[in-house]
């Protein structure tokens, strides 16, 4: 990418307005600051020349263009973008966005030729056709980063195979689970958000150009060939709907978001289990801070950030949607609004998978502190009660039999397995000998037996599942 440049103010004469030519005063230099784009639109300038180069060929392809005005026009936008990216292109406010830009140097090189390239178009379809094509890329880059961390989660599962920790609900011990059961469900959640994404790109994935303005052109073009050179899957079939929509924006901006509270949630539970009161978790120095005034402090910052970070993706979204309301068809000036928040949702999001999938990878287990904790919290009660429930004894009557075995071992601070068998029975004469071999935290998760629980073969199941799935 270019290295980024801070526009200059408007030039005057030489920088006149393409759309100046019913205007007999000079746009306030003001108003040029207040209306420019091109501080944050010049990140669409790839997209913006394989859009133009489309165009161009289609307007070739039905006698707009000659086909050697289409050489001409293709070549000195490739040598454009070339330009771009080695640092030699100069932005100006005067020129308001990226589109003007790249115009007006085409038409600075090829004069007439280079005035042709608008024909039958508007900024209006062309902004959305960059956008679109922004979006898709984007959505493309997510997946990745999204299929990198899944990978980083399935990864660990063979070798923290033997570790059974606790599960919980409402932050308290719940049911004893096995940790690659607490990797796999991270990435049942990111695939979820693969799916939103690829269900996504089906609607950012159609072609605006040839709507123009708001009304379409009665100019021979056919948007067919452009959908065809720019691959789109469909052509937006209304042109006033095509210059107002950016539902396509608003929906990848919150499956952003929702890859922003997933990453939150992860984040900040393995911030509680880094810290001395859990214990679960070392993490890698690389991925901490200290502090300026503790010696001691190896700080979660890079988890605290995501968790933090969050806040700005859901921020930019509300921000969107606030943007959009009540606008009338169809195309308005707030539209040019969209691009920040979104951009800023786009950084944010894949800089931080691109931090998870390395925490993940590298974070170790703290084993002996997790097994020496484990017993704690009656995590086997549940399997205690089931166990009677397999002796016909009714669910209710089973739970309140097994709280009250509970309250004996809460009162004597030691586990259920420590309570002698003649003392259960007094609670319950269904309970034999048998029942030692569904008490204990490793015992309880060896009974699991439905279909997607934390039983040893279904996990196991579910690991070589996920890495045939994450091979192609």
């Amino acid at each position: 990418m270019a290295p980024e440049q801070t526009p200059k103010a408007g030039q005057s004469q030489q920088d006149k307005k393409a759309w100046g030519g019913v205007f007999t005063e000079a746009t306030d230099k003001r108003v040029e600051l207040f209306t420019e784009s091109i501080s944050y639109d010049k990140r669409l300038y790839h997209h913006d020349i394989v859009g133009s180069i489309a165009h161009a060929r289609m307007l070739a392809d039905v006698g707009l263009l000659t086909a050697e005005e289409f050489v001409s026009i293709e070549r000195e936008l490739l040598d454009i973008e070339k330009q771009i990216e080695a640092g030699n292109f100069e932005y100006t406010t005067a020129k308001e966005d990226i589109h003007m830009h790249i115009e007006s140097e085409l038409t600075r090189r090829l004069g007439d030729i280079g005035k042709k390239l608008h024909t039958a178009r508007s900024r209006n379809d062309q902004v959305s056709t960059d956008m679109r094509l922004w979006c898709r890329d984007a959505i493309d880059r997510l997946d990745t980063l999204l299929a990198g961390l899944q990978r980083a989660f399935v990864g660990r599962c063979d070798g923290d195979f033997d570790v059974v920790m606790p599960g919980y609900t409402h932050t308290q011990r719940a049911q004893p689970v096995l940790a690659p059961h607490y990797w796999l469900a991270y990435v049942e959640k990111f695939q979820r958000d693969r799916q939103r994404l690829a269900d996504c790109r089906h609607r950012v994935n159609t072609l605006s150009l040839g709507a123009a303005a708001c009304a379409g052109t009665s100019l021979p073009i056919d948007r067919q060939k452009s959908a065809e050179y720019l691959g789109f899957e469909s052509i937006g079939r209304n042109s006033l709907d095509i210059s107002s929509d950016r539902d396509f924006v608003i929906e990848l901006a919150f499956d952003l978001a929702q890859i922003a509270l997933h990453l939150s949630g992860w984040a900040e539970e393995w911030i509680l289990w880094s810290s001395c009161e859990f214990g679960f978790l070392k993490l890698p120095q690389g991925f901490c801070t200290g502090s300026s005034i503790m010696p001691q402090k190896v700080n979660p910052d890079v988890l605290e950030l995501i968790r933090g970070k969050t806040a700005r993706v859901v921020g930019n979204l509300q921000t969107l949607l606030v943007l959009t309301r009540g606008l009338i068809l169809a195309y308005n000036r707030d539209l040019q609004e969209d691009k920040e928040p979104l951009f800023d949702s786009f950084d944010t999001v894949s800089a931080a998978l691109e931090l998870a999938a390395g925490l993940v990878a590298q974070t170790k287990l703290n084993r002996s502190v997790i097994a020496e904790r484990l017993d704690r919290g009656w995590l086997d009660a549940t399997s205690l009660m089931e166990y009677l429930i397999r002796r016909q004894v009714p669910q209710r009557t089973a739970h309140g039999i097994v709280g009250r075995l509970v309250r004996l071992a809460m009162d004597r601070d030691c586990p259920l397995a420590a309570i002698p068998l003649e003392e259960m029975k007094t609670f319950c004469g269904e309970i034999d000998a048998d029942v030692f071999e569904i008490l204990g935290a490793a015992n309880a998760v060896r009974a699991m037996k439905s279909y997607g629980s934390t039983a040893p073969d279904q996990v196991r199941a579910q690991i070589e599942y996920w890495k045939e799935q994450l091979q192609k």
